[in-house]
């Protein structure tokens, strides 16, 4: 979506041509007939690309060029500068890219060139033939999509126990829930994209064992699917509230679709909402249904929201958003029961809610890997190849724990971009190749107005090193741990957060 009917293209009209000296940070900004084109001066060359990623829209102009690619400001995806391809996630889809031609100093673009087509021609061994995937989030969708994508011509079975196809997961406690993204933007990829890829997406689909020896998985109706390479891509599940009345149908956990889907319904009648857990998701919730007018009341144990992640001043910080926006906050405190829409707390308040929304962190969803005697420590135990202790099984996203190079520890996180990324990698090493999972672990979170971009993991910090003003919405805080830089937390400091990734990387091991 580069262009919209009311937005006219800007910049030079590159069909004249221009000269380098009005690229800035080397880049320029302008069109080719009604379709705006970025220029990248980079790795000696010149490329022209569609200015906008293909994820959520994010300026290209304003993001990091690492050698032949270009990186997202918002999100961190990366594009080929050459041919467009989403080298990394969350942007899966390749941007279109142009010709370049050169006549003396003049720079000039007037050919879209044509999308390239999957190449097989880089597999390092001979591939299997039947890849099965358990898990339609977001690492199993990625791998499913990158084996097509990287040419793997065998059948590829993607088992979910969900009733929608693979969603980007992200909008539904953000713009889908506070009713500023329609539902046709959930689908990370069309219905037919499956069919038209030969993809086997079974969806309400269970997975009741997997056994290893005979390399089979047996369906919840006792059909056996035999595999030659497996990926478990599970993911998690909310953690329930364990409380008198909490169930009750008014009573809801987002992780889903038709959890969102709920949520908004209920919104439609509803006057007052409880949001139980100031975690991330928690939070999210509380500023999607403040969008849509309601009052919130939000309870936590905590001293302040998100301390743990993001330590005591940005917790403060997200507290006075929250709360200049209206939401109440009942922190150090618990909820002890539900009766009816009556929720009594530990300190003996009481709160009305028509509705309520647990948001108290997630569990990883193991059981398959366990029975299957796969070997797991608080997470499925995966090589930095992303494979399991069973060859050619491989595991994904937020069931997985990996040797993380950057923290120096096996880790295991909940992040939409690192699931999507593990995916991608593990595909790769489905079809053969020895590729190392390494990546930096990203997320961002969303609070009314303000976007916070994290960035790296640290169970735990010495101090935090603060640069810049937190209360203005410019700065980039820096957690430390024996003078090393673990993790990165910024607001409004997107090419500062590009940087450190970068730095992050080229630092690791």
């Amino acid at each position: 979506m580069t262009m919209t009917e009311d937005k006219k293209p800007g910049g030079p009209d590159l069909t004249r041509g221009v000269s380098l000296r009005e690229f800035k940070d080397g880049k320029l900004l302008g069109h080719v007939g009604e379709e705006d084109v970025l220029l990248v001066h980079a790795a000696g060359d010149v490329f022209a690309i569609e200015p906008e990623c293909s994820h959520w829209h994010g300026p290209l102009a304003e993001g990091l060029v690492v050698g032949d690619t270009i990186r997202c400001p918002w999100h961190h995806a990366c594009f080929s500068l050459r041919t467009g391809e989403a080298t990394r996630a969350p942007a899966i889809n390749t941007l279109a890219v142009w010709e370049v031609t050169r006549d003396q100093d003049r720079i000039m673009v007037q050919r879209k060139r044509d999308m390239p087509k999957p190449s097989a021609s880089h597999r390092t061994a001979p591939t299997p033939e039947r890849f099965v995937i358990v898990g339609g989030g977001g690492a199993g969708f990625a791998a499913a999509e990158m084996l097509r994508r990287e040419g793997f011509a065998g059948s590829i079975t993607m088992l979910s126990s969900d009733g929608a196809m693979p969603t980007d997961r992200p909008n539904l406690s953000k713009d889908y829930l506070a009713g500023n993204a329609p539902e046709e933007y959930l689908p990370l990829r069309p219905e037919d994209y499956y069919g038209d890829a030969s993809i086997d997406l079974r969806l309400n689909t269970n997975v009741s064992a997997i056994d290893p020896k005979t390399r089979s998985v047996t369906l919840g109706n006792g059909d056996k699917l035999p595999f030659d390479r497996l990926l478990l891509a599970t993911g998690a599940e909310p953690v329930k509230l364990q409380i008198p009345g909490a169930d009750q149908p008014h009573v809801h956990t987002l992780r889903s679709v038709a959890d969102s889907r709920a949520i908004i319904k209920a919104a439609g009648s509803a006057k007052r909402v409880l949001v139980i857990g100031a975690s991330f998701i928690g939070l999210e919730v509380a500023a999607s249904l403040r969008a849509r007018k309601l009052e919130v009341h939000v309870v936590a144990p905590e001293e302040r929201p998100m301390q743990k992640v993001l330590g005591p001043e940005m917790g403060d910080f997200i507290r006075k958003v929250h709360e200049e926006n209206g939401v109440s906050f009942h922190l150090k405190d618990t909820v002890e029961k539900i009766d009816g829409t009556r929720a009594t707390l530990k300190s003996g308040a009481v709160i009305e809610a028509d509705l309520v929304v647990v948001g108290i962190g997630v569990k990883p969803r193991l059981a398959l890997a366990e029975h299957a005697g796969l070997a797991a420590d608080r997470g499925v135990s995966v090589s930095e190849y992303l494979e399991t202790s069973v060859a050619g099984i491989f595991a994904a996203g937020d069931i997985a724990r990996w040797p993380d190079p950057h923290s120096r520890q096996t880790i295991r996180v909940e992040h939409w971009v690192v699931a999507e990324r593990q995916g991608q990698t593990a595909a790769r090493n489905m079809m053969g190749k020895r590729e190392r999972f390494d990546a930096v672990p990203f997320f961002w979170s969303q609070h009314f107005d303000v976007v916070i971009n994290y960035l790296g993991h640290a169970d735990s910090y010495d101090h935090i090193e603060i640069d810049g003003s937190i209360s203005k919405r410019d700065c980039m805080l820096r957690y430390i741990k024996a003078g090393r830089v673990l993790a990165v937390a910024s607001i409004n400091r997107d090419l500062d957060n590009l940087k450190a990734e970068l730095e992050m990387e080229r630092a690791r091991g």
